[in-house]
Formats: C-alpha cells, structure tokens, sequence
C-alpha cells in the first residue's frame, strides 16, 4: 500500500520573485543603453562616451547583482505551516 499523504512534497517556493525580476531587467536596460551610448557617440573626446556610458554600464552590473541578492523582509513572506502544527492539533482534538 503506497503512502500518498507522507510521499507527497510541496512544491518550493520560487527563489526569485517577480521584484528580482523587475530589478533584473531594470540593470540589463542600463547595461544596454550604456553600450548604445558609447555606440552612437564615436568621437573620442565626447563626454557621453567617457563618462556617462561607463558609469551607466557598471551601475546596471551592480542592479544585476543587488537584484540577485535582493530578498524580501521576514514579515513580507507567509510562513508555511509547519507538520508540528498540525500533529499538536490532532492530539488536542
């Protein structure tokens, strides 16, 4: 006789949330917006190249990692119910 009610696990929760991935696509734009920049703008002394492109660049790498890193609060996630819990109030009953 199998044990359906034990062998089944719920599913884990998505490591990433739906904020990672807003963060996510917020740095791949930066990133790309900067090497457009530096594209478009071919002189060598221009300011957007020099100067805006590459602080654009390495502020859209570091969002890619704090979007990474990024996890919400204690209070912000339900937490699931534990097998204590409902073995307690089996026993009570």
């Amino acid at each position: 006789m199998p044990r359906t009610s034990r062998s089944r696990r719920r599913p884990a929760p998505p490591v990433l949330r739906r904020t990672n991935y807003q963060l996510l696509g917020a740095g791949v734009a930066a990133i790309a917006i900067g090497f457009l920049l530096m594209y478009m703008e071919s002189a060598l002394d221009g300011v957007l190249s020099l100067y805006v492109s590459p602080l654009l660049i390495m502020g859209g790498y570091a969002e890619i990692i704090y979007a990474l890193l990024w996890r919400p609060s204690d209070a912000d996630v339900p937490e699931p119910p534990s097998a204590a819990d409902s073995d307690d109030s089996d026993a009570s009953a």
